[in-house]
């Protein structure tokens, strides 16, 4: 238990660092510490999510008090967000989440490859709510519940896009996300039971001590160089996507 807490925490401290400063990638390093741990795949999941909901809360507390939130944009992603988690909940317990992967693999890399290779023509940056995002929230709380994450790499690489300010869309989805993350813990509760204990309260504590920085870190960071980095971890997790179904299959 020592040695799984603190390599959680470790691990937990490295996400939260990556997570707060793109908006993207905690749940899938954690899901791949927890992995490497020899914790079965739906506990795994159920224990990221048990973690998000009070690591994004810490973040999204951060990012409130550093002013990297905008309010109607919250309840725009929130709202729709939990109830796309909780059909998700539902049916990630009747059907194999893969297909919802492979769903996600081509949108991910598309978006990626967009951020990374349009124009570097200065943008013009703005802090309304696009529309369509009541949609969005639905989608990415039903795939983060079905496929064990997709929030933050849906919402993020979306709303940045369509030119958003960065460190205004990073604060904001995670704030939302720890909501959404609430409402798929209950339901991964009643389907898959108490998670890895250890494994959870190390991911917590890591994620918590990691908050404040990486809100600071999200506020100091160039628009454009958040994008790259957006960019790069979306097209890693959509690549990864692809190495997984090839070498498992």
């Amino acid at each position: 238990m020592p040695t799984d807490f603190l390599t959680s925490a470790a691990i937990g401290i490295l996400a939260q660092l990556v997570d707060g400063a793109l908006g993207m990638a905690y749940g899938v390093t954690s899901a791949a510490l927890l992995l490497g741990l020899g914790v079965p795949p739906a506990l795994a999941s159920a224990s990221v999510h048990y973690a998000e909901t009070f690591t994004c809360g810490a973040s999204g507390i951060s990012h409130l008090a550093a002013g990297n939130v905008l309010r109607k944009l919250f309840w725009s992603l929130v709202i729709p967000g939990a109830i796309g988690a909780t059909l998700g909940a539902y049916v990630v317990s009747h059907v194999s989440p893969n297909w919802m992967k492979m769903v996600l693999t081509p949108y991910l890399i598309g978006m990626g490859l967009f951020l990374l290779l349009r124009p570097a023509r200065r943008q013009r940056l703005h802090d309304e709510t696009p529309r369509m995002t009541r949609r969005l929230g639905l989608a990415a709380g039903f795939a983060d519940a079905v496929a064990g994450g997709g929030w933050s790499a849906l919402t993020v690489t979306t709303l940045v896009a369509r030119g958003v300010r960065p460190r205004m869309v990073i604060g904001t989805v995670h704030l939302a996300k720890c909501v959404v993350s609430a409402v798929a813990s209950i339901s991964f509760f009643i389907q898959v039971g108490l998670p890895h204990g250890a494994s959870v309260l190390g991911l917590i504590a890591g994620g918590v001590v990691a908050a404040p920085l990486s809100a600071l870190l999200a506020r100091k960071m160039p628009p454009r160089a958040a994008t790259i980095l957006a960019a790069l971890a979306v097209l890693a997790i959509g690549l990864n996507n692809v190495a997984h179904a090839f070498f498992t299959h």
